[in-house]
C-alpha cells in the first residue's frame, strides 16, 4: 500500500484535471465528483478516502465490501460505501444491508430482488440503472433500448430511489468509442427525463483513462482506483 502522503499528491493530480476538464467545458469544478475505488485493496485505502474528505468509496465485489464494512477498522469510517460492480440476486442481501448506493441495476429482475430485501430491514435504496452505452459484448448492463422499461419497473418499486445512470466505456475502440458512449448515455439520460418526468441528476460514467472525455458529456462522478491507490493487489 502507498504512503498516504503519496495518495494525496495523487489526489490533487486528479483534482488537477477534473478542474481543467471542467473549465474547457464551462462547467463548475464541483459538479463533478470523484469517486475513489477501493477493490482489491486492503482497509487502509478506504481509510486514506475518509482521511482526505471523500464521502464515498467504490466496490466491486459484494464479499469484498462485506468484508471491509463489517471489520473494526471498516465500522469506525465515516464513509459511504457503493456497489460499482455486477451483482447477482443470490448476493443482493448483502449487498443491500451494506451498501449506501448500489450503481449496477441492469435487470427488472434485480430490481425486484432488491426492493423485497429493501423492505424487509425498512431501507430505501439509492441505485443507478447500468447501461451498455458503449455496445460492448463484454459488458453488464441493460441496452438502450431496454432502459425505458427498466426505468419504469425501478420507478414502480416503493423501495427504491432511482438517481440516475451509470455506464463503463468501451475497452477497444479508444477515444472515440468513450465519447459515443458518454455521448449515449447522457442523451438517453436526457431523453428518459423528458418521458418520465424524474429527475436522474447523476451520470456516472469514466475512470482515469477517459475522464476528460467524460466530463465534456456531462458526467457527475468519475470511478478512480489506481490512479489514487497504486496497483491492485489481486490476492486481497
Amino acid at each position: 500500500m502507498i504512503d498516504y502522503s503519496v495518495f494525496c499528491d495523487n489526489c490533487k493530480r486528479l483534482e488537477g484535471r477534473v478542474a481543467a476538464a471542467c473549465q474547457k467545458r464551462g462547467r463548475e469544478t464541483a459538479s463533478v465528483r470523484i469517486l475513489p475505488v477501493t477493490k482489491t485493496h486492503p482497509i487502509d485505502a478506504a481509510e486514506y478516502a475518509a482521511r482526505y474528505g471523500f464521502g464515498a468509496v467504490g466496490e466491486n465485489r459484494v464479499q469484498e465490501l462485506s468484508e471491509k464494512f463489517d471489520s473494526p477498522r471498516g465500522r469506525a469510517l465515516k464513509i459511504e460505501w457503493e456497489l460499482i460492480g455486477h451483482l447477482q440476486t443470490n448476493k443482493v442481501k448483502n449487498a443491500v444491508a451494506r451498501a449506501s448506493r448500489i450503481q449496477s441495476v441492469d435487470s427488472e429482475r434485480l430490481l425486484s430482488k432488491i426492493d423485497a430485501e429493501s423492505e424487509k430491514i425498512g431501507k430505501t435504496m439509492r441505485i443507478l440503472l447500468q447501461v451498455n452505452a458503449g455496445n460492448d459484448p463484454a459488458k453488464f448492463g441493460a441496452d438502450i433500448e431496454e432502459a425505458p422499461a427498466l426505468l419504469e419497473a425501478a420507478l414502480s418499486k416503493k423501495n427504491i430511489s432511482v438517481e440516475g445512470l451509470m455506464t463503463i466505456a468501451p475497452l477497444d475502440g479508444g477515444d472515440s468509442a468513450a465519447a459515443r458512449c458518454f455521448e449515449n448515455l447522457r442523451n438517453l439520460r436526457d431523453k428518459l427525463q423528458d418521458e418520465f418526468k424524474t429527475p436522474l441528476g447523476e451520470l456516472s460514467m469514466g475512470m482515469s483513462g477517459d475522464l476528460e472525455r467524460a466530463i465534456e458529456f456531462g458526467s457527475t462522478m468519475i470511478r478512480v482506483g489506481t490512479f489514487l491507490f497504486g496497483e491492485r493487489d489481486y490476492s486481497i
